[in-house]
């Protein structure tokens, strides 16, 4: 089932020490900022739930996974204020993961595109079927994956950010992913990754909070920049949005 609101949705249910946490939208499961920010509050929030050892991030339905940003906000761009208000909201929700107590589970069960590689990238582990292909599409509607660089950077390295960011039309596979370090498992079905998945949540429920916090903020080392960073970067790209060859490439996909 898939939600049908327009603002999208998103819930958490705790059970045995695991939040599970499911965002969805109508179209492809991307992101309005309403629902970035409701994200980010959600995961913050999580962090600080004593009654939580980890969390599962995942997204309605079977197919797309995440379909990245809200197009229609993104054409409505008309200020620079406005720009790096959009590009501010995975920045948002990344800082919000880089910084939580908690470990975060990806469950990526099919394709995603630019922001929700940035999601993907900011878990902590991630499971993925076949079906999670990955493409960064930024650089073809001229703009560039900025926001999301550092994290698919540390997960990945900076020679696959570079062939996922240069050609931005072409889909990269589960296994490729997989490959670079992005996933950490990849299955052929999603009923056989979910049961692998609730094998994992029930030993990190299991385990001692103090330690998954403390090894969660050392995997971290070296990101306490990125608050700025990412700010930056959302200024960066909110001032592309509104750039000619821009806005003559977004007309075209609108059409």
């Amino acid at each position: 089932m898939t939600t049908e609101r327009q603002n999208g949705s998103l819930y958490t249910n705790i059970e045995n020490r695991i939040a599970y946490v499911e965002f969805g939208h109508p179209a492809s499961n991307s992101f309005v900022s309403e629902l970035l920010d409701r994200l980010a509050q959600t995961i913050s929030d999580l962090s600080k739930n004593v009654d939580v050892n980890a969390i599962l991030l995942k997204s309605e339905g079977e197919k797309a996974f995440c379909a990245g940003a809200s197009f229609d906000e993104l054409v409505a761009i008309s200020n620079l204020e406005e720009g790096k208000a959009f590009f501010s909201g995975f920045a948002k929700v990344i800082n919000a993961m880089r910084v939580c107590s908690k470990p975060i589970i990806g469950r990526i069960q099919g394709k995603t595109v630019g922001g929700g590689v940035g999601l993907a990238s900011a878990c902590d582990y991630v499971y993925a079927t076949e079906a999670a292909a990955i493409k960064l599409s930024e650089i073809s509607i001229g703009i560039g994956p900025f926001v999301i660089a550092p994290a698919v950077e540390r997960k990945i390295g900076k020679a696959a950010l570079a062939e996922l960011s240069f050609y931005p039309t072409e889909w990269k596979n589960a296994y490729w992913a997989k490959e670079k370090g992005l996933y950490a498992k990849v299955y052929d079905s999603i009923s056989e990754m979910d049961k692998n998945i609730e094998i994992h949540l029930e030993k990190l429920a299991s385990y001692n909070p103090e330690a998954l916090a403390a090894m969660k903020k050392v995997l971290w080392e070296g990101t306490e920049n990125w608050s700025q960073t990412l700010a930056d970067r959302a200024a960066l790209s909110g001032k592309l949005a509104l750039s000619e060859a821009t806005k003559s490439a977004l007309a075209k996909f609108k059409k």
